[in-house]
């Protein structure tokens, strides 16, 4: 399999420069050429490889070294020391606003950005409406950038790659700004892009983007790597791992003020009682009431985790549910699980609250669940098999 990035062995320092005497030392050995052994160490000995058609989420708290990680990937900076070798177009939309010229108009500036991602005078010409419809900034286009929201100069950005198609994408919260519709529109872009065989390089604190667009995921700490593997994974130990070490910590919540959000969660069995223990082969019936500030129907995922370990997750803009309204502001979501074939541990339910437009998680309510199960057989959940002579 082909790689389109490789990282070797990568790491870099940034200086300390907060005395004039440090100031000194450091552009002394930047004119020597022999770059910092002193300062801030961002990154640590970063090895990775990103195959061709892969998609692939950074996570990490702020300061761990994922937007400097990309920077190095994109060719913005150098690393201290290490090797990045990068096949194919890159398409990089890191800072907002950089790349555009503030005092150019919206059409000038996608000009510009489109001549240097390669395209020629014809290719621009034909191009140059499509970017401006997926923009869809209005008279704004032809306005400098300097007046525009953050929302729209991302737009912008965005509408340059859509026209450029490069072989890498990376996006450093690309995602974060902008209104849900254009999200939305953004996302469907994405997917299209993966599904032709392009490569995505992503960096969010949106554990629903990470899920939904990467196969894998890399858990950046302190400049390291500290996870590696299936996005799903490696984004539940992440956010576990936080969980744990704010859950001594009372965080109080104005459930006025949060906009979407989960009003109960019901564990019940076959005859509408609630429970908190069930049987292996049994039904299990989950009902979560979610809080609507605007009436819509909102968004909502489910969970199910033993220990830290995802059993099983799912969300209900795959399901596409009748959600019932029970008041003006209060819709019902009921979710079956048929025969349920855990095996017997204690596990959770948590249940998030979503927009509408499935692109924010809000808040989660967990509540506790002990499956007992009769059987010998040992793990998670029980799969079926058949040990007939193999004739």
């Amino acid at each position: 399999m082909s790689h389109i990035i490789e990282v070797k062995s990568i790491s870099k320092i940034f200086p300390n420069v907060n005395t004039a005497k440090k100031r000194l030392k450091s552009l002394i050995s930047l004119l020597l050429n022999n770059g910092f052994n002193e300062g801030s160490k961002v990154l640590e000995n970063i090895n990775l490889d990103v195959a061709k058609g892969e998609s692939l989420a950074i996570i990490g708290k702020n300061g761990a070294g994922k937007s400097t990680l990309l920077k190095i990937i994109s060719g913005v900076i150098k690393p201290n020391s290490g090797e990045v070798i990068v096949s194919g177009k890159i398409g990089a939309l890191l800072e907002l606003g950089s790349g555009f010229h503030p005092e150019y108009t919206g059409r000038e500036n996608l000009k510009m950005s489109a001549a240097l991602a390669g395209l020629n005078d014809k290719e621009i010409k034909e191009s140059i409406n499509q970017m401006i419809s997926f923009a869809d900034i209005g008279e704004y286009i032809d306005q400098p950038v300097k007046n525009y929201s953050s929302g729209m100069v991302v737009r912008l950005g965005f509408s340059v790659i859509t026209v450029t198609k490069p072989d890498l994408l990376i996006t450093d919260e690309v995602l974060a700004v902008g209104d849900t519709e254009f999200q939305r529109k953004c996302i469907a872009w994405i997917d299209n892009y993966l599904e032709n065989g392009g490569t995505l390089l992503l960096v969010s604190h949106s554990i629903y983007h990470v899920q939904k667009l990467c196969k894998h995921a890399l858990w950046l700490e302190n400049g390291r790597i500290k996870k590696y593997g299936d996005s799903f994974a490696v984004s539940q130990e992440y956010q576990s791992h936080y969980e744990k070490k704010s859950e001594n910590k009372t965080t109080s919540i104005n459930k006025d003020m949060t906009n979407y959000h989960v009003e109960s969660l019901r564990i019940l069995n076959i005859n509408d009682e609630e429970i908190n223990f069930i049987e292996t082969y049994d039904d299990l019936i989950v009902r979560v009431r979610v809080h609507s500030p605007d009436e819509r129907v909102p968004g909502l995922v489910l969970g199910i985790v033993r220990k830290d370990i995802p059993v099983y997750g799912t969300i209900s803009d795959k399901h596409k549910p009748k959600a019932i309204k029970i008041s003006k502001n209060c819709y019902e979501f009921k979710i079956v699980y048929k025969n349920l074939k855990l095996l017997s541990a204690d596990y959770e339910i948590k249940a998030h609250a979503m927009d509408p437009e499935c692109l924010r998680l809000m808040d989660e309510v967990i509540k506790p669940l002990r499956v007992q199960s009769n059987t010998t057989d040992m793990g998670v959940v029980e799969l079926e098999t058949d040990w007939s002579n193999n004739d």
